[in-house]
């Protein structure tokens, strides 16, 4: 029995790994902008383009590696791997708790307003920054190949077995 869902392939959270680095980088370049010039019609796009992101597509990509991906790592008896997809777990604690925070000034830099401070926005996009990047670092350098390969091992036993 595949401890995977059927069907289940890992194309579209790598995707959505490649969507987040990019949202990322946005973020990244909307600290700078905010500092240098302030809000304006650039900044609000790029705002409203991020909060958007992070407030749908990140949140269920988190959803689903908690539904589809971790729970069978979580069994594997392996300690390292164990450990890290605890820390993953607290991981997705940590974003959106700091999203909370981060996500209503993004919503105000889109719609135009200036009544959040320039340096706690700062500071919370950084964090949120390192959070994330940091989170996918850990499952792209050991969480997903395990996962890759577990799951390769199942179809290839699911074959083994109809043929």
């Amino acid at each position: 029995m595949s401890a995977f869902p059927e069907p289940f392939s890992f194309v579209a959270l790598d995707a959505c790994h490649q969507q987040i680095q990019m949202h990322l980088a946005e973020l990244a370049a909307l600290v700078q902008q905010m500092e240098s010039s302030g809000v304006d019609a650039k900044a609000q796009r790029q705002a409203g383009a991020i909060e958007a992101f992070f407030s749908s597509s990140a949140r269920q990509h988190h959803a689903e590696e908690e539904r589809n991906v971790f729970p069978a790592l979580l069994t594997s008896g392996n300690a390292e791997l164990v450990a890290a997809v605890q820390t993953l777990q607290q991981d997705h604690g940590w974003i959106e708790e700091n999203w909370i925070e981060l996500g209503p000034q993004l919503r105000a830099i889109a719609l135009g307003n200036n009544w959040f401070d320039v340096d706690e926005f700062k500071h919370g996009a950084n964090v949120f920054l390192t959070l994330c990047q940091d989170h996918i670092a850990l499952e792209e350098s050991l969480v997903y190949p395990e996962a890759k390969a577990r799951l390769a091992q199942s179809l290839a036993n699911r074959v083994k077995r109809v043929s």
